[in-house]
Order: C-alpha cells, then structure tokens, then sequence
C-alpha cells in the first residue's frame, strides 16, 4: 500500500514536471499566449467594446477618426464615385497563362465567372488611343532637394491619358489586343466556391517567395510595410468574401457569414490593424494625386455623368472633414533612406511585380479579375507615392494610365467598405464565435497547446500528456489525480 502511495506521487510529480515544462515553453516561445485571464477569443467584458484605438501603427491617423471619416465622408463618396460610368469599366486581361505552375484551379459555382462587355456597352472614348501630351518640369514642388521622397505633385500634371507600364506591376497595359472591358457593377466580388489547394496556393506563393508570412523584427522598415500592404489586402478581399457568401445553394441565400470573417480576419488582430494601415496607405496616394485628379478628363462621352464624376472626385479629394481630421494618412518620406534604398526599391519593387504576375494564376475568373484590379490599385498608389519609376526628385510628370485610376478608386472603395464591416459588425462576429465554440479553449492549459501545436486542443491536454507517460487509462482529471497523490 505504501508502495502504491509513493508511486503515485512519483507520477504525480512527472506530470507535473512536465506541465511547468509545457508553461516554460510556452511563455519563452510563444509571448502571444494569454495564460490567464484573456484569450484570442473575445470575453463578455467592455474592453472588447474598443479593441483597436490609438494611432494606427506607421500611420497618422487614430482609429477612430478612420472610423468617423469613413462612415460620414469617404464611404458614401466612394460608394457613388464607383457606380459611374468612368469607374465602373475595367480594363483586364482575363485569358493569361500561368508562368508559374499549370491552371489546374477549380469554381464550384457558375459565380466564378465574368460577364464581360460587349463593344456597344462601354464608352466610345475609352476605345481610343491615348499617348498623353509631352511632359515637362514639375512646375511647384515643396521640401528642399535633398529629401527623400517628394511629397506633391506637379499642380498641371495631367496631360491626357497615357498608355504606359506600371513598374511595379506586371502586365503589358498597352497590349490591347488581349484586353478586354468587364463592367464592374455586374461582377461583384463576392463568394465563388474558389476554395482548396489551388486557392491557398497562390497566397502561399505570394508570401513564401515575396514577403514572409510572419515578418520578424530583423525586417527592415520598407519590408515591413510590403507585408502588412499585402496582409491588408488579403484581409480586405476576405471580408469581402465573408459580407456576401452563399449561404444556402440549393435556395440560392446569400449573406454575412460573421463566423468565416472571425475565422480568416478578427481572430488575428495584426490582420485587422495591416487592413486599417493598407487603407490609409492607399488614401495617401489618392490625396497626394489631388491635383493630378482633379484637372483629369473623365470623359465617357455622357456629358451629365461626367461632370457628376468630376463633381464627386472634387468632393472626395477636397473634403474639410478629411483635410482637417487626417491630412496627410501615411508619411511615405520615411522609406527608402540611407545608401541601400535605391537598392531596397528595386528590391521590393521587384517583389511586388511577382505578385501582379501571380494573380495570371488564380483559377477562378472572377477572382482573377478582382484581384488583377485590386493589385493594380496597389501598384497605382506605389508608383504615385514614390515617384515615376520609384526614383525620387524625379523631373518627370506623373503619368497615370485611365485603368490605373479605374483600380485605384476602386480598390479605396473595397478597403472602405471592408473597415466599415469590421467597425460595425466585428463585435456581433466576435460574439457569435464565441457563443458557436462549445470548446473554446477558455482553460490556459487548452490555450497553450492550441498556440504552440497549431491545431484545436483535445477536451483535456493533460489526459493526452498522461497517456504519453503512463500505461494505465488517465483518470477524468489528472489535475485531481495529481493533487490527490501528492497531499496523501
């Protein structure tokens, strides 16, 4: 008997040997891990009710001013810029063969594909050439010569429309041949049933071989900012995904699925700051091309709409609310300083070229297009930001092509209306994830094998330890057993 009793705290001591081993481990590698009191899931308490405030990280502007502009200045501006007949056209080239890997992507749903336009549909001026008019010196510009970055543009920039390469993106915009026009309004972009390896392939691809998944602190700035422009957008296009999904085939339901956009989105708080950073990003470029935008052509041959178009880009651009709660969202003049930043340009320009070409991979059509015209916009803002051909102090007119300007607006719109879905409908999302998870990991031990295995916890880690150490079955709860043996 007394045998049984000192080998009963033998054990005892082992399991919990190896539970002070597993709290080690977790608290030296893993410092995401909230031991006690707090978890990835949301709690019913009110420091939840502001979760993201301050200013968002390498920006300059707070949460909540985003959220305020958002809501009564920029969503219902972009909302109606998007829907007219200028920025509702996009040009793409929706038939492009992989470079990468064969297209063996697969949709389940006839949403994957694109209704395109036909030639009578979209505007008659939107089929022309346009070459632009020549350049020449920027006629004001603001900081002295040695800045890094120029910081305005030239006030009479515009100069017609060009038709000339994004360097930081990879199609050939002037290959008309294989282009062809998708009225954007007819093509939302929704749920398609793109799922599986061939969808998860391309984000792999994009951060494996671009920009790392999980950036560390031995990144520098400008590498940094890539990942969280990319991370961004992804939780961008997937909220997007999660607003308008197919609920029910059979019935043709479509609606929110709060609980895909916890799960892809709200659970990582990173993933809902970088969307914040990615839309500010691209609100700078937007406001730095003010001037350039303002005295552009929207013509579309509809005189009435056109000046609507105008009307509503001014209203956008010019907003007292905006210039005075945020007027400059991103402060591009800190990148690309010391000897190594035309180096690093190039660089990162280079990488982001890759990810254009990537999205000639996507296997579904519909995805395609969206994602062709949302890293375009991403493209547009780099170029605009950082100067023609990403030289700074450069002598050279920005020069936008007319689908560049297309993407770009659209792309802010997306963003907009995916900050305003996580402002409004994250804290039902978070709730109703917490009260469907009937085994949320609420026990520490739970939450620490969860973060540090990867994968859902058994309903008790501390049976499965016991069954790695011990022949004998693991008692209903070893924390019992283990109290048990060694207080007698």
């Amino acid at each position: 008997m007394v045998g049984e009793k000192s080998k009963g705290k033998r054990w005892g001591w082992v399991v919990g040997a190896v539970i002070a081993l597993l709290v080690a481990v977790a608290l030296s590698s893993a410092p995401k891990i909230a031991l006690f009191g707090s978890s990835n899931k949301p709690c019913n308490c009110t420091q939840g009710a502001n979760k993201y405030s301050g200013i968002v990280e390498d920006c300059c502007c707070d949460y909540e001013t985003v959220d305020r502009l958002n809501k009564e200045v920029l969503h219902p501006s972009l909302q109606e810029l998007v829907k007219t007949p200028f920025f509702r056209y996009f040009k793409v080239k929706l038939w492009c063969d992989c470079p990468f890997w064969p297209d063996d992507g697969m949709c389940r749903l006839r949403d994957c594909s694109v209704c395109e336009c036909p030639d009578s549909e979209f505007p008659e001026s939107f089929k022309k050439p346009n070459h632009g008019l020549p350049g020449d010196n920027p006629i004001c510009q603001e900081g002295k010569p040695e800045a890094a970055v120029d910081r305005t543009l030239d006030r009479k920039a515009f100069r017609g429309w060009t038709e000339i390469d994004n360097p930081w993106t990879n199609d050939d915009e002037t290959d008309n041949a294989e282009m062809t026009y998708v009225n954007l309004q007819l093509n939302p972009e929704r749920y398609t049933g793109y799922t599986g390896p061939s969808a998860r392939r391309i984000w792999d691809a994009v951060y494996a071989e671009n920009c790392p998944k999980y950036p560390s602190e031995e990144l520098c700035y400008e590498e940094r900012i890539l990942y969280k422009l990319i991370s961004g957008l992804h939780s961008s296009i997937s909220v997007h995904i999660a607003s308008d999904y197919l609920l029910d085939e059979t019935t043709q339901t479509w609606g929110q699925n709060l609980s895909l956009m916890y799960d892809r989105v709200l659970r990582y708080p990173d993933r809902v700051r970088n969307l914040y950073f990615t839309y500010l990003f691209v609100l700078r470029a937007v406001t730095k091309a003010a001037d350039y935008l303002e005295h552009a052509e929207y013509d579309t041959g509809n005189h009435t709409e056109d000046l609507k178009t105008q009307s509503l880009t001014k209203q956008l651009l010019y907003n007292p609310k905006l210039q005075a709660a945020c007027p400059i969202p991103f402060d591009e003049a800190k990148l690309w300083k010391g000897q190594s930043g035309p180096e690093l340009k190039q660089k990162i320009q280079k990488q982001f070229r890759n990810i254009s070409a990537l999205m000639d991979c996507v296997g579904c059509e519909k995805c395609r297009l969206w994602g062709k015209l949302q890293v375009l916009g991403l493209g547009t803002a780099l170029k605009i930001l950082f100067s023609v051909d990403g030289q700074p102090n450069s002598h050279q007119n920005l020069q936008l092509q007319r689908n560049e300007v297309i993407a770009l607006i659209n792309l802010l719109n997306r963003l907009s209306e995916s900050v305003k879905f996580v402002h409004e409908m994250g804290p039902s999302a978070e709730i109703e994830a917490q009260v469907s998870a009937p085994t949320s990991p609420n026990c520490p031990l739970q939450r620490m094998w969860a973060s540090l295995f990867n994968r859902p916890p058994p309903n008790c880690p501390l049976q499965r330890m016991w069954k790695s150490i011990s022949d004998k079955p693991p008692p209903s709860c070893p924390l019992q057993r283990i109290w048990a043996s060694i207080n007698g």
